[in-house]
């Protein structure tokens, strides 16, 4: 499964709402997933990270 190993982000169900004549009609669900990079950790190890994890770490780097 895809997720994060820093944050353990992972993927999510989301859905469209479409309204007709006043009424939601809750249609074509799909999976969304983190944007996910490869990028080396503090230690050098090469980890799968999300974007907003990468940033981090390049922040607290400096």
């Amino acid at each position: 499964m895809k997720t994060c190993e820093i944050c353990q982000k992972g993927s999510r169900m989301g859905g469209t709402r479409i309204k007709l004549r006043g009424n939601y009609n809750p249609t074509n669900w799909s999976r969304k997933y983190p944007n996910l990079q490869k990028a080396k950790d503090t230690s050098g190890k090469s980890v799968l990270a999300c974007t907003k994890c990468i940033k981090r770490m390049n922040k607290d780097g400096k």
